[in-house]
Parts: C-alpha cells; structure tokens; sequence
C-alpha cells in the first residue's frame, strides 16, 4: 500500500508541472525525439531533460537511445494507477452526493406533509 502511494505521489508530482504535462500531450500523439519535444518550451535542451526524467521516473514515459537521438514514448499503463484513484473518489463522491440528496428530498417530503415543522 505505501509504494503503491509513493508510485501515486511520483505520478502526480510528474503530471503538477506544465512543461511535463505538455510533454505528455505531445507524446500521447506518439513518440517524439528529445529535440522535439524541448522546441516549443521556454528553456534549455538540459532543462527539458531534466523534465523528462521526471517523466520517467514516474513510469510514465520511456525513452531509447539510437545513434545520437533519443527518443520518448508514452506508457499508457503508467496512467492506470491515476484513474484507479480518481474513480475511486468519484466514486466516493457520487454516493455522498446520491446519499445528500436523498436527505434533502426527505425534508422536501417532510415540508410537504407538514411533519417538517
């Protein structure tokens, strides 16, 4: 259970940051080079490198080295973990919402009986 929190956290804090979030859009199109993928962010090739080994750390990118490119690719299992936990609460919330909403149409029932006095 705590790796599996510690996997969450690396994963979210990878996706919390702009640069890295328009990385993995851009990937989701498919695999790019390094190059390619720094072009349009304000910053430095190392900078972006920087970004993308965050990326991979969290499991979320892969990249391959072939000649003198590397190139990334998106790993669509990395993303499970993350829509697990946001159903989970969406869950959660739906029946919290469905259960409030029972309580107010009971009052509303109430009201209408004249027992809500």
């Amino acid at each position: 259970m705590l790796n599996q929190l510690a996997e969450l956290d690396r994963l979210f804090h990878a996706l919390a940051d702009p640069a890295r979030r328009a990385m993995v859009e851009r990937l989701s199109r498919g695999p790019a080079p390094v190059t390619e993928l720094a072009r349009p962010l304000p910053m430095s090739l190392p900078a972006a490198m920087q970004h993308l080994g965050v990326l991979e750390a969290a499991g979320l990118v892969r990249s391959e080295k072939i000649g003198r490119v590397r190139t990334c690719a998106i790993e669509p299992k990395a993303f499970g973990l993350a829509e697990q936990w946001i159903a989970a609460r969406r869950t959660e919330w739906e029946l919290r919402l469905d259960r409030l909403g029972e309580y107010l149409h009971s009052l509303e029932e109430g009201e209408r009986d004249g027992s809500g006095d």
